[in-house]
C-alpha cells in the first residue's frame, strides 16, 4: 500500500555547495527517524544501470539509528539490499556526487516495479553555492540540470554574499525553476522539516500544503495595484535624485535606493545593464476591478499573454495605453503618462522590481503588490506553466504526452501536473523525469474548481508549442 512506502530524499548540488554539511546535520540531529544513507562517493553518474555508489559494501548502524551504505553496484541493487534490513530504517537519503545528474537517480524509482512498491521519492533537494553560482552557471552545465530537477532549492553560503546579490540570484533561480521551494541558508542550517518528509514529489501532498505549488511561472517580476483619481498621472522611471524634486503636477517623489542588478535577461534585445539599473524595462498597465488580491489574480493570465505579444517603444512623455506592452528607456528621470478616465484601480506589471529602475507614480504607494520573479533569462533551463479549467480528452492527452516524451524527453528535466479528465470524478496526477513517466488517478475533486495545472521544466522549451499541444487535448 502507498501508506507504507519508505520515503526517499535525493540530495544533490555542485561540488562545494554544502551537501555533506547538510547530511551531517541530518545524521546528528534528534529527529526520531532511522535513516539509511546511500553515498555516491566517486564515479560518473548518468547511466542508469552503471550508477557507481562506492568502493565496498559496508552497512552499519550509528548512534542515532542511521544506516550508512557504501556499496559498489547500481542503485537498484543497493536499495534491494536495504530492503533485507527494512526493520532497521524508515527513511532513505541518496547523496549524489557534485558532478552528478540527479535525473537517473529519480528515474530509478519509476522504472523498477519492486522499488515502486517499496519506496516513494519524497523530494529532490538541491544545494547551490551563493558565492560561486553565477560563475558555475556559465561554466558548468550540470548545475543548471541540478537546479531544474529540484523540488527544494537551498541557496547556501548566503552569509558570504550581499543582500542585493542574493535577491538577484533568487530571481535567477526562480526563473529556471518556477515551482521549487527556495530557502536561503548559512552552513546548510534550516529546520529539517523543510527538507525531510515534505511530499514535494507527491503532488497531492504538495498541493495540500501549498495550493500555489503548481502555479505557472510568469514573464514579469512584479505587479502593483494603484488607486488613481481621474486625470493624467506621471509615471517616472529612473535612478535620479528624487528627493525634493517637484513636477508640474505638484506631487513630491519618494526616494528609491538604487539596486545593483547584474543579470542580463534575454528578450531579443540588449538591455546592456551588466552593472547598476537596467537601461530598458518592459511593462503594461491594466485597469483593475478592485484593490484586492483576487482582482489582481484575475488579471495574471491576461498580463502573461500581453508580455508574449508585440512590443511598443515610445519616447518619454508618451501616454501609455492600457493593455499594451511597452519597452521604455530608463533615463535619469524619464516621465510617461497614465490617463485614468475615471477614479479607479490600475495595475502595473513590470519586468523588473520597481527598486531596480526607480518606478514611481507621484508619491503614491501601491495599494497592494506582489512579486513573481520568473521572467526570462539567458540560460537554457526554463519553466513553462499552463492553467486551464477545460476538461481534457484522455486519449488525446495520452497521445500528446507520449509525443512529448519521445520527441522532447531528453530536454524535459521535469514535468508534473494535476489534470481534469472528461467524465472522471478523480484528479489525474502525473510526474515525468526525462523520458520516464508516471501518472495515475488520485483523490476525487472537491468542491473547488476543477482546473488543469501543468508545469514543464527543461532546456530550450517552446511555450507556444506546449500550449498548442495542450489545446489539442481539450475535449
Amino acid at each position: 500500500m502507498k501508506g507504507v512506502k519508505i520515503p526517499v530524499t535525493v540530495l544533490t548540488g555542485f561540488l562545494g555547495s554544502g551537501k555533506t554539511t547538510l547530511l551531517n546535520r541530518i545524521l546528528t540531529e534528534k529527529h526520531g527517524k532511522r535513516i539509511a544513507v546511500i553515498e555516491n562517493e566517486f564515479g560518473e553518474v548518468g547511466v542508469d544501470h552503471e550508477l557507481v555508489i562506492g568502493a565496498q559494501e559496508e552497512i552499519f548502524e550509528t548512534s542515532n539509528g542511521c544506516i550508512c551504505c557504501t556499496v559498489r553496484g547500481d542503485l537498484i541493487r543497493v536499495l534491494g539490499q536495504l530492503m533485507k534490513r527494512r526493520d532497521r530504517f524508515d527513511y532513505v537519503i541518496v547523496e549524489t556526487t557534485g558532478l552528478a545528474d540527479p535525473g537517473p537517480v529519480a528515474q530509478t524509482f519509476f522504472v523498477d516495479e519492486d522499488l515502486q512498491e517499496a519506496f516513494e521519492l519524497d523530494a529532490i533537494v538541491t544545494l547551490v553555492d551563493a558565492r560561486h553560482l553565477s560563475h558555475q552557471l556559465t561554466s558548468e552545465s550540470i548545475v543548471e540540470d541540478q537546479i531544474g530537477f529540484a523540488d527544494v532549492l537551498l541557496l547556501n553560503k548566503a552569509d558570504l554574499v550581499p543582500d542585493a546579490e542574493l535577491a538577484r540570484l533568487e530571481r535567477e533561480l526562480r526563473a529556471m525553476n518556477g515551482t521549487a521551494k527556495l530557502v536561503r541558508t548559512e552552513h546548510a542550517v534550516l529546520p529539517l522539516e523543510q527538507v525531510l518528509d515534505i511530499g514535494a514529489f507527491d503532488l497531492d501532498r504538495a498541493l495540500a500544503r501549498d495550493e500555489a505549488f503548481l502555479e505557472p511561472p510568469r514573464p514579469y517580476e512584479w505587479a502593483g495595484v494603484y488607486t488613481l483619481p481621474a486625470g493624467r498621472h506621471a509615471l517616472h522611471l529612473g535612478q535620479g535624485e528624487h528627493e525634493g524634486h517637484t513636477h508640474d503636477h505638484g506631487h513630491a517623489h519618494a526616494h528609491e535606493h538604487e539596486h545593483e542588478h547584474e543579470h542580463d535577461h534575454s528578450h531579443d534585445h540588449a538591455h546592456g545593464h551588466s552593472h547598476g539599473a537596467p537601461d530598458k524595462v518592459r511593462l503594461i498597465v491594466l485597469p483593475t476591478r478592485g484593490g484586492d488580491m483576487a482582482s489582481l489574480e484575475a488579471q495574471l493570465d491576461a498580463a502573461s499573454a500581453a508580455f508574449e505579444g508585440e512590443v511598443s517603444r515610445v519616447p518619454p512623455g508618451s501616454e501609455l495605453a492600457p493593455g499594451k506592452l511597452y519597452e521604455l528607456d530608463v533615463g535619469t528621470l524619464n516621465e510617461f503618462l497614465i490617463n485614468a478616465p475615471t477614479s479607479g484601480y490600475w495595475t502595473l506589471f513590470c519586468e523588473h522590481a520597481p527598486a531596480e529602475f526607480g518606478l514611481h507614480i507621484h508619491a503614491l504607494a501601491p495599494t497592494l503588490q506582489r512579486e513573481f520573479g520568473s521572467h526570462h533569462h539567458d540560460h537554457d533551463i526554463s519553466s513553462v506553466g499552463i492553467q486551464d479549467p477545460r476538461a481534457l480528452d484522455p486519449r488525446k492527452l495520452n497521445d500528446w504526452l507520449g509525443y512529448l516524451l519521445q520527441s522532447r524527453g531528453a530536454d524535459l528535466l521535469r514535468m508534473k501536473g494535476v489534470l481534469n479528465l472528461r467524465g472522471e470524478p478523480r484528479r489525474y496526477v502525473f510526474h515525468g523525469v526525462h523520458m520516464t513517466f508516471d501518472g495515475r488517478l488520485e483523490q476525487p475533486w472537491t468542491t473547488a474548481e476543477r482546473i488543469n495545472r501543468l508545469v514543464f521544466i527543461g532546456r530550450k522549451l517552446d511555450r507556444h508549442e506546449l500550449e498548442a499541444g495542450f489545446e489539442s487535448c481539450v475535449a
